[in-house]
């Protein structure tokens, strides 16, 4: 069982302890009292809101009395050194809106509540609901007009970009954590984010590196933003995962970004890169006029369907006979990516289905696109990567946890890797 599943058979526990605590008969009572004096079940002056300005406030009390060692009125408490000393009133911000409470205090000052801590303002889920609604893609400003609406809380956008501000550090430990010494197969791609540099906006790349592991399991290994790509870039990206603790991929998987095979050759120097099938397709399309993209794509799958790196030249050759004249472009495409194309034909079917595309990180990409999409820029790179950090925390929660979801038909390819690649799968 996970650590949430815990988390939420704990909730649920505590739940049913407090539906014996209160029996049907006194929330009747609680319910005809609020309707007798015009008072509301919800809202900022409801019932809800009274009795969780009640329980925070004995909560606190209990607090204290675990602080002191005592009861209030208990003689053991003389000569201890320390007692009492009244209350302070405060406003906390709670999913039930503000509520108000009185702080117990201590002598000594010593008291320092978990509760309600020192000169906080926001109690429970509020945080978490503000981490929830960033990592969904919505603005500072949206964040603020949603939860005066919703909650009637008053924040403001330079506060909720604080309080966001508590995932940098987690940020730094998820990007520096160790990763496995071996993954079969690893993904790259990137998506387009327009970040302000020096003054002026610039289109920036946020490259995603996906790996696969030896039980088929897909984990995000880390993301890095740049302006420009090349090999010195993906040299150090590389290292930087080698440091971690990766000593050899079987297959890399990406789309022809510049310079990453030579780097990944010179790191890993047993690697095999492989362009992504789907990636080569499309970036032929562009070429293609619509009547003759049925035809051409007919055509292209002869190409990649083919049994052996021979019957794929032949496919070729007659993909360039019937359409180079006219799409000069899309045969150079194809010329171009041929020697990170070739590998793929080497696999077996079950192999084929896995590093065809990179559709894995696609998928990916896809739903921080719609995360991105609604900022018309990031003031920095640090802005940006806070984003798109919640927002893969956010997916891996929803695909079952940080080590991700498995890989269809992963057992028969595992068995083809072993055999192609002796020695480097333990």
């Amino acid at each position: 069982m996970s650590e949430q599943e815990k988390v939420v058979d704990s909730s649920d526990e505590a739940a049913r302890r407090l539906a014996a605590v209160l029996p049907d008969e006194a929330i009747d009572n609680l319910l005809a009292d609020a309707e007798s004096s015009g008072t509301p079940v919800d809202g900022v002056h409801g019932l809800l809101n009274r009795l969780t300005s009640r329980v925070l406030e004995r909560a606190l009390e209990t607090e204290m009395t675990d602080h002191l060692g005592y009861e209030p009125g208990d003689p053991a408490g003389r000569g201890s050194g320390n007692s009492r000393n009244g209350r302070s009133a405060k406003t906390v911000a709670t999913t039930a809106g503000p509520v108000n409470v009185t702080v117990p205090r201590d002598r000594n000052s010593t008291f320092a509540p978990q509760i309600v801590p020192k000169h906080s303002r926001r109690v429970g889920a509020i945080e978490d609901i503000i981490l929830s609604l960033y990592a969904r893609g919505l603005s500072t400003r949206e964040i603020e007009a949603h939860l005066k609406e919703i909650y009637d809380i008053n924040t403001s956008p330079a506060l909720i970009s604080k309080i966001t501000d508590v995932v940098v550090d987690e940020i730094t430990l998820w990007q520096n954590r160790p990763v496995d010494e071996v993954y079969p197969i690893v993904y790259v791609d990137a998506i387009r984010i327009r970040v302000r540099d020096r003054g002026s906006v610039t289109l920036k790349s946020a490259h995603l590196v996906v790996g696969v592991d030896v039980d088929g399991l897909k984990d995000v290994l880390g993301i890095w933003i740049a302006a420009e790509e090349g090999a010195k870039f993906w040299a150090h990206v590389l290292t930087q995962l080698r440091n971690r603790g990766l000593r050899d991929v079987l297959i890399l998987c990406c789309d022809g970004l510049t310079g990453l095979p030579d780097a990944a050759r010179s790191v890993f120097d047993k690697v095999t890169v492989q362009t992504c099938v789907v990636h080569v397709i499309r970036n032929t399309m562009r070429f293609i006029s619509y009547g003759d993209r049925k035809k051409v794509a007919t055509a292209m799958r002869h190409i990649y369907t083919a049994p052996g790196v021979a019957a794929a030249e032949i496919a070729l050759k007659e993909f360039e006979q019937n359409f180079g004249q006219q799409y000069p472009g899309a045969i150079e495409v194809w010329k171009n990516a041929w020697n990170e194309f070739i590998p793929f034909l080497d696999y077996p079917a079950e192999l084929r289905r896995i590093v065809y595309t990179t559709n894995l990180i696609e998928s990916i990409n896809y739903q921080l696109r719609k995360i991105t999409k609604t900022r018309g820029h990031f003031p920095d790179d640090d802005a940006a990567m806070k984003l798109l950090f919640l927002g893969i925390r956010n997916i891996s929660r929803k695909r079952g946890g940080a080590s991700g979801t498995g890989t269809h038909g992963w057992k028969k390819a595992l068995n083809f890797l072993v055999v192609e690649f002796p020695g480097r799968l333990t």
